[in-house]
């Protein structure tokens, strides 16, 4: 509630509701006042009738106690007697106005009272029905004479009571008012005592804050301390020995920062001149690195340079001596040996290549391609002991760089070579499936593949004793990766599938 709020405001808000609690009080005790004044008013009447009850039955007695003891003298008495007889006691009693005496024998009233016959009459009724001397209700009082067949009695004055009880309210609402002021006067000087008070105490805590204020001002800028003269009020006095702690601790703190700070700038120096060495030194062996690694990619190329000319060579002798002497099996074997060094060849040439040259692609008739590769590696083959089939679809063409799909059958069926069970048969499947090219190389297993997503990593070999460099498969990864060619290979302890999926796009 008093959350950003200033101390003015919290006292606005304090005086308010004091306010209203001394406007409450005072509307209670108006009320309060106002319901004793009905209450009074209340306790008149009722006092009034009481009195004029008693005073009626007390003349009503005396004035019965009299004519029984005059009834012989009253009954003597002419009309005209009784007439004057009965004014005399009428004038002679303060009540006269409602002193009534009644004939039960004639049913008629030989005292008429002045005013509330109506109810006169309907008491005597009553009093008729019941079978007591006597008649009591809230106005009437009535009582028979003996040995006369006469009832007397008194009515209360209703009027006289509604004057007296008027003459009282008056005065009561005189009362009233009188207090009603004198309350709201003493609320007002409250009111106004408690805004002296508030302003007072406001004035008092403003100058505190004010202190408060100024000091932090300072601190924030220099290490100064609060004079704990200047405070008046205890409660702040404490507070100011706590801050003075603070800001000493503080200070303190601040201190040994800096001395911190001033040890590690030193500290980041000495690393920053050490790290600058660092990277003259890491320059001068990044530069030698590159060196190397030119040197390497330079040696590698010139030997690839230089192998391809006495390969050719060789390859090309190998024919001319067939063709002269016929099929031998020494040089069908040195012919395979030959062949496995020109795959490498490939591989190596294409790795190195590979970064730098962009592979452009043509269409190929994918059946004669590989059939021609089948025949490249059927020396290889045969000098393994294995047979090569070929299960082609006709006239399959596709749109790519012929030098990385012969990089992608060639290693397939080096690999098969390689790794397939002795004399068994190495199976070329190429289909073509609802507008996709389905490649496969399907061989009898030596072993069950344990991994066959690792197979394609560089360098990775089953076993240790597994000859050849792998990079074969690497190649055939980078190539089918680039080319967005689904690989898929299923291997059991009977037979290995290695299947490549081309891309619709790739077909005519």
């Amino acid at each position: 509630m008093f959350k950003n709020k200033s101390i003015a405001t919290i006292y606005i808000y304090g005086m308010a509701i004091m306010l209203c609690i001394t406007l409450l009080f005072i509307l209670l005790l108006i009320y309060e006042e106002y319901n004793e004044f009905e209450r009074d008013s209340v306790r008149l009447r009722a006092s009034n009738i009481k009195i004029q009850k008693t005073k009626m039955v007390d003349d009503t007695k005396r004035i019965v106690s009299f004519l029984t003891q005059e009834k012989e003298t009253i009954k003597s008495m002419s009309q005209t007697e009784r007439s004057d007889f009965f004014n005399n006691i009428y004038f002679s009693n303060e009540n006269r106005k409602l002193f009534f005496v009644y004939d039960l024998q004639n049913s008629t009233f030989v005292v008429l009272p002045t005013f509330g016959v109506k109810k006169i009459e309907q008491a005597i009724q009553e009093f008729k029905n019941g079978t007591s001397d006597t008649y009591e209700n809230e106005l009437v009082y009535i009582e028979s004479i003996k040995g006369l067949k006469w009832v007397l009695g008194f009515s209360v004055d209703t009027e006289a009571i509604n004057a007296d009880i008027l003459t009282q309210k008056e005065k009561l609402r005189k009362r009233l008012i009188k207090l009603m002021m004198e309350i709201l006067s003493l609320g007002v000087i409250l009111f106004g005592f408690m805004l002296i008070l508030a302003w007072v105490l406001h004035a008092i805590m403003k100058k505190q804050v004010d202190i408060f204020r100024d000091y932090f001002q300072i601190a924030s800028k220099s290490y100064s301390v609060i004079d704990q003269n200047r405070i008046d009020l205890i409660e702040f006095k404490e507070m100011v020995y706590y801050i003075n702690n603070m800001v000493e601790e503080i200070h303190k703190r601040k201190a040994k920062l800096k001395e911190i700070n001033q040890k590690l700038e030193k500290k980041v120096e000495e690393k920053t001149r050490d790290i600058s060495l660092q990277n003259r030194l890491l320059e001068k062996e990044k530069s030698f690195s590159e060196s190397l690694v030119k040197a390497q990619d330079s040696f590698i190329r010139h030997s690839i340079h230089e192998i391809n000319t006495p390969l050719a060579v060789i390859l090309n002798h190998i024919d001319i001596y067939k063709m002269k002497k016929g099929d031998d099996p020494y040089m069908m074997k040195i012919e395979a040996a030959t062949k496995m060094i020109a795959n490498i060849y490939d591989d190596l040439g294409y790795m190195v290549k590979k970064d730098r040259l962009e592979y452009k692609k043509e269409w190929i008739e994918m059946t004669q391609f590989c059939k021609e590769r089948i025949e490249f590696f059927k020396e290889i083959a045969i000098g393994n002991l294995h047979d090569i089939q070929s299960d082609c679809e006709d006239d399959v063409q596709i749109y790519f760089n012929p030098i990385e799909l012969q990089r992608i059958i060639d290693n397939n069926l080096s690999n098969s070579i390689k790794y397939s069970k002795k004399e068994s048969t190495i199976k070329l499947s190429l289909h073509q499936e609802e507008g996709r090219i389905l490649l496969r190389f399907i061989t009898r297993s030596n072993k069950k593949i344990e991994d066959t997503d690792k197979i394609f990593n560089p360098f990775h070999r089953e076993n240790s004793e597994d000859i050849g460099f792998g990079i074969g498969l690497e190649i055939v990864k980078t190539i089918c990766d680039k080319e967005k060619i689904a690989i898929d290979v299923s291997s059991d302890e009977h037979e290995t599938i290695f299947s490549y999926i081309f891309p619709t796009k790739e077909l005519l």
